[in-house]
């Protein structure tokens, strides 16, 4: 603690994979079970999670509290398969319905400001974004959300608010949940 080599005082950047050539793809997919069109498909939605300017230290530990079903603080086979599964799902409405299981941090059902707040910071974090521009800070990105998608003003994101206002807007269907398209 202290330690000015302290990883969450220093991020580490994520570099950007150089591109894959035909024949590392056909190893890949040959190695995984994966057809190559797949492979593709599942490096494009890598570079949509981890772009090349930001930190993935936050949003990576949403990803793996929500592959971690069980709670354990470990992701074993089963865990590992059924979030591939939803990972490389071709529904929308799916892909929607696991990235909110993956922010719905406390299990309640819903989304709140508090968690979207958290969600948010790590996003920006991930995207190298500026958090306390006026415009797009966090807070000023959660109350736009919340003003497109908290019908009921409850200020909570249902299941349903969250999917069906991530499907009516596209920003916040990239922004939330990459991918999804």
């Amino acid at each position: 603690m202290g330690n000015s080599h302290d990883n969450k005082s220093h991020p580490k950047k994520i570099k950007r994979p150089k591109p894959l050539n035909d024949s590392q793809i056909k190893e890949i997919a040959q190695l995984t079970g994966f057809t190559s069109d797949q492979v593709k498909q599942l490096r494009a939605g890598f570079l949509n999670f981890y772009p090349t300017n930001g930190h993935a230290d936050k949003f990576c530990e949403y990803v793996f509290n929500t592959f971690d079903s069980d709670g354990s603080g470990k992701v074993d086979f089963i865990e590992f398969l059924l979030a591939t599964s939803l990972i490389t799902q071709k529904d929308p409405v799916k892909k929607l319905e696991w990235a909110f299981t993956m922010y719905d941090r406390d299990k309640s059902g819903s989304i709140s400001r508090k968690e979207m707040k958290k969600i948010m910071d790590s996003i920006f974090d991930l995207l190298g974004e500026d958090k306390n521009g006026t415009e797009h800070s966090v807070a000023a990105t959660v109350d736009q959300i919340y003003s497109k998608m908290d019908i009921n003003g409850d200020n909570k994101l249902s299941k349903e608010e969250f999917v069906n206002g991530c499907l009516a807007d596209d920003y916040l269907r990239r922004l939330l949940a990459p991918g999804s398209n």
